[in-house]
């Protein structure tokens, strides 16, 4: 078990995070701007990869279905639960829908489908991109939702998740896949190039972002919405998907993307909704390093 532990630990996690630092470190002294990459992974890299990899998938219909289901109802529960601590614990209503951002928010793109690819390999990354996309929508649907509530502004922000490129990659890989459509073979050499850029680009971009960010200020605040990402997540995740039968590689993958540390995303919408903006930063730059040890254990277990 120790050995397996440390052999995770250097083959799996170490350069996922690694690539992270070299970024992290890199990016302020190369001035690089993270908005650049992240804009190129957005709209080019994040779509291919997603259509690669539904077009090719063979996967059940009903199965896809169960597994979009349990992790919606997965975030569900997690969001509950971060509104719950929040309101026991007395926070005003901002501090309230943080906790729901964080809780709901994590980071499935960048560490999620990066630790699945080293620790699963292809066969884990295709049922961990059919959670992905459904934590896409649950997660917009949710943080965004709770940021507007916290600040009583509208949402017609959440109309945007419909024009997530990732989403809209998805419809024409499905059918693809459904009809049995054969596709020619410059065009899947040309999606699987723009795909296999995604990961590294991610994990420069994230380096990037949280190279932004600052030193972490641990509060109680901060400590308890990290537990909820690190801890809370995988728990909930790993008893919430008994009811729905997933064993293998579905149980393993949601379980893998319900522990992820909270994404970056979490702090641009902090900031655009005035959602002390501070303590939701902080909290990604904390989960994100705690997880180095979380996801480790984690990984070795799973």
């Amino acid at each position: 078990m120790i050995q397996q532990f440390f052999s995770i630990f250097i083959d799996v996690v170490t350069p996922v995070f690694g690539l992270v630092l070299i970024s992290y470190l890199a990016g302020p002294r190369l001035n690089l701007e993270a908005k650049t990459l992240s804009r190129t992974a957005y709209f080019l890299f994040i779509p291919a990869f997603v259509f690669d990899i539904i077009s090719r998938a063979e996967v059940e219909a009903a199965l896809a279905l169960r597994m979009i289901t349990c992790i919606t109802v997965i975030h569900l529960a997690l969001a509950l639960l971060g509104f719950t601590l929040a309101r026991l614990l007395k926070r005003p209503r901002e501090v309230v829908g943080a906790y729901v951002l964080i809780a709901v928010f994590g980071n499935t793109g960048n560490f999620g489908l990066s630790l699945i690819d080293f620790r699963l390999g292809p066969e884990g990354m295709m049922t961990a991109t059919i959670y992905f996309l459904g934590l896409t929508v649950i997660t917009f649907a949710v943080g965004v939702g709770a940021a507007s509530w916290a600040r009583g502004s509208g949402t017609g922000a959440l109309m945007s998740i419909f024009k997530t490129p990732a989403l809209i990659a998805f419809v024409p890989a499905a059918v693809i896949n459904l009809a049995g459509i054969p596709l020619p073979l410059f065009f899947t050499r040309m999606t699987g190039l723009l795909g296999q850029a995604m990961i590294p680009t991610m994990l420069v971009t994230l380096g990037l972002q949280l190279a932004a960010t600052g030193r972490p200020r641990v509060t109680g605040d901060v400590f308890v919405a990290s537990a909820l990402r690190l801890i809370a997540g995988p728990v909930l995740a790993t008893l919430l998907m008994l009811p729905f039968g997933l064993t293998g590689l579905e149980r393993a993958t949601g379980i893998l993307q319900s522990s992820m540390p909270a994404a970056v995303l979490t702090a641009v919408i902090a900031i655009e909704h005035d959602l002390v903006p501070e303590m939701v930063t902080h909290t990604v730059l904390f989960s994100t390093l705690a997880s180095f040890f979380t996801l480790t254990v984690l990984l070795s277990v799973v």
